[in-house]
Formats: structure tokens, C-alpha cells, sequence
């Protein structure tokens, strides 16, 4: 099936750039994030890797708006977030005790979606991502791979302007991951920006447009995919890309 529709329609005005200007974010006297500058552009795949507890997953938080910055700014075009045009989804699906259908349905329903509109897009979402068979299933009930697929075609449903996954295939075998990875793709090509961590280095090379790497809370590089995986610039994302421990 071919889409078509335009994934901008869910807002008035392009949300993107999205500015993060020596954002940082400390709790209960620790730092986590430390004077992150950089410019998320509409239309691209920007990866985002670094060791365990490099702060992957809190810098997608506070791009998203879970968590709002201790220090600097994240700014969006416009001067406003606008939820419906952003979606994000966790390494751990978060899935409603409802059907897949209902799971479809339920964020367009908030998003005032009048209700033959609703069913129409559902169907669509249901069909496009080959859930058709599932949709009277209670999500919980369903698969890793099939949860993780439901919650990105749930978020797809939403038309957003940019995605933003956390590792979203951690967890998957190789099959379900190629159909993630399909999924991803297939957004990108559809004008949805994709902002993803992930710390498998084949699935970032099959990805990433660009490349953000943290360390210790820290971005300490941030270029071309191309650039990051021929020439890095620091030791630690050498030593990150040889499979070395880095602390």
C-alpha cells in the first residue's frame, strides 16, 4: 500500500529545527547532561550512540520534552513544541490494556479526530503495517517484535514531524529487527525525521544520516555518518567503534 499523505498535516508549521544550547540536566546534585549544543534538522537520520550510560536515552527525554533542562535551552522553530507533532517510542513498548485496533485508535481520538476518520486512519495503519490479523488481539498479549512494530505504527498513525526511538530493536531477533529497521526507513523516506540511539554499530551504519555520540553526558562529536564511522575525531568514539570499554 502507498501513502501519500503529507506528514506535516499534523501541525500548522514545521516544529524543526529543533536547537539544544548548552542544554544540560542535573538531579539530586549529579550532572547526567553537560552543555549539549546542537541543531536537529527536519528530514534527516541523526543516530545517537555512546557506551552505557553515556546519556542516550535522558538526551532523547529532553529533546522530546519528558524532562525540561536544568541548564540552556531546547528550542523549537516557532517557539513551541506542539505534542501532536512529535512521537516517541521506548525501548520497552508502552502499550494500552486494549486491542491493537484500540491501541491505533486512542491517541487520534486525543488528538480530536472526528470518529470516521479515526477508523478510516486505523485501518490504513492496520493494513500498511501488516496488523490486520492482530487488530481484535490485546496488545499485551502480543510478540516483542509485534508490540514494538504496533507502537511504531501507532506512532506513524499520529503523523509526526520527527520520531524519536530509543533503541527500539535491543531486545528484537534478527527478523523483527530488519522489520524495525524497514519501518524506520520508511518513515525517513516519508519526510519524518528520525532522531534514534541505538548501541548496535551495524544498525547505525545501515541508518544514520549523522551521527551524535555522547560520553560521560557530553557530546563530543556530532557529523556526517559517513565522516563519524571513517574518521573519528576523539579517542573515546575511536575506542567505542574498535569494541573497546570506555568509561
Amino acid at each position: 500500500m502507498t501513502d501519500t499523505r503529507d506528514p506535516l498535516c499534523s501541525a500548522d508549521a514545521p516544529i524543526l529545527p529543533l536547537s539544544l544550547k548548552g542544554a544540560g540536566y542535573t538531579v539530586a546534585g549529579q550532572t547526567l547532561l553537560q552543555d549539549i549544543t546542537l541543531r536537529i534538522e527536519a528530514g534527516r537520520r541523526l543516530i545517537v550512540m555512546g557506551a552505557n550510560g553515556a546519556g542516550k536515552s535522558l538526551f532523547l527525554r529532553l529533546c522530546h520534552g519528558l524532562i525540561a533542562p536544568t541548564a540552556g535551552h531546547c528550542d523549537w522553530a516557532n517557539g513551541a513544541a506542539r505534542p501532536q507533532a512529535q512521537a516517541m517510542v521506548f525501548q520497552r513498548p508502552v502499550l494500552l490494556r486494549r486491542s491493537v485496533a484500540a491501541n491505533l485508535e486512542y491517541p487520534l481520538t486525543l488528538m480530536g479526530l472526528a470518529r470516521a476518520a479515526r477508523r478510516e486512519t486505523v485501518e490504513q495503519t492496520l493494513e500498511r503495517f501488516g496488523l490486520s490479523a492482530l487488530a481484535n488481539r490485546p496488545a499485551r498479549l502480543l510478540s516483542g517484535g509485534e508490540q514494538q512494530r504496533l507502537a511504531l505504527a501507532r506512532a506513524w498513525a499520529m503523523r509526526p514531524q520527527v520520531l524519536f526511538l530509543d533503541e527500539p530493536c535491543s531486545a528484537l531477533d534478527p527478523s523483527a529487527t530488519r522489520i524495525i529497521e524497514a519501518m524506520v526507513a520508511q518513515f525517513s523516506e516519508e519526510g519524518i525525521t528520525i532522531v534514534m540511539t541505538t548501541h548496535n554499530l551495524g544498525q547505525a551504519r545501515r541508518l544514520a544520516e549523522q551521527v551524535a555520540f555522547l560520553h560521560r553526558g557530553r557530546l563530543i562529536e556530532h557529523c556526517s555518518a559517513a565522516k563519524f564511522f571513517a574518521v573519528p575525531e576523539t579517542p573515546e568514539a575511536r575506542a567505542f567503534l574498535a569494541g573497546d570499554l570506555i568509561w
